[in-house]
């Protein structure tokens, strides 16, 4: 029986991979508006190469950039960035389509809700609080907090032990293959890969991993209560086995 579900917050919860894109192309849009003399496609490409090698939670993108365009600093342009990516941020930031219903009917039917997600602490709780979600979970798992990231077991053990849960009756949602799917399969949770966001024809190497794979996030609760039904039918076995 399923006693606790776990959720990754970007692209499960939170729809992050086209806010992402948006707010970086709106930022150097401004960019270039205020004056930086190179055009968008120029960059935008040096943008998203430097976001590949130092991460999306790297705090300097836009100093960088104009390092990397051989530019003398400016704050002005560094400004306009920050200006627009946030502002881009505030204004389209948006839960998943059913989201908000699937969080409020497990907690109905009594079930235990978090989240295990990667990156930074205060953008992670910034996302999860402008959206007002914070009320639907239990406890939030942030890998940049506990010292340890997806598929390590060890954040996944972390999460099971503020439940005082066993694996299998656990259940962990995400649209990663790798890091969601694959870590928390591996401490034997039951998986559910949601086929959405950037990640949906990645990592495909660990499709095995997936007890279920959803277009959806309604399907959850489906599943869930299959799970819930096949656990009681097994504890009635047993029950008249005795």
């Amino acid at each position: 029986m399923i006693k606790v579900v776990f959720f990754d917050l970007d692209d499960t919860i939170v729809d992050t991979s086209k806010l992402a894109e948006m707010a970086r192309r709106n930022a150097i849009e401004n960019m270039v508006r205020h004056g930086l003399p190179v055009d968008f496609d120029t960059a935008y490409h040096e943008l998203l190469e430097l976001i590949n090698e130092y991460g999306s939670n790297f705090g300097r993108h836009f100093d960088y950039l104009l390092r990397r365009l051989d530019l003398p600093y400016d704050p002005k342009w560094v400004a306009a960035g920050v200006i627009a990516y946030h502002n881009t941020k505030f204004a389209h930031l948006r839960s998943v389509k059913g989201a908000r219903k699937v969080l409020l009917e497990l907690k109905r039917e009594g079930l235990s809700l978090g989240i295990i997600t990667d990156g930074d602490p205060i953008k992670q709780w910034e996302k999860i609080l402008r959206l007002e979600l914070d009320d639907y979970f239990d406890a939030v798992f942030i890998s940049d907090f506990v010292g340890v990231k997806k598929p390590h077991p060890k954040i996944f053990k972390k999460a099971l032990r503020r439940f005082n849960a066993e694996p299998h009756e656990a259940l962990m949602v995400g649209d990663r293959l790798y890091s969601d799917i694959y870590g928390a399969k591996n401490v034997g949770m039951k998986t559910v890969w949601f086929k959405y966001g950037k990640y949906a024809n990645r990592e495909l190497d660990y499709l095995e991993y997936a007890d279920f794979t959803i277009n959806s996030l309604e399907e959850v609760l489906n599943i869930v209560r299959r799970l819930t039904s096949e656990g009681e039918k097994r504890s009635d076995k047993e029950v008249h086995a005795d």
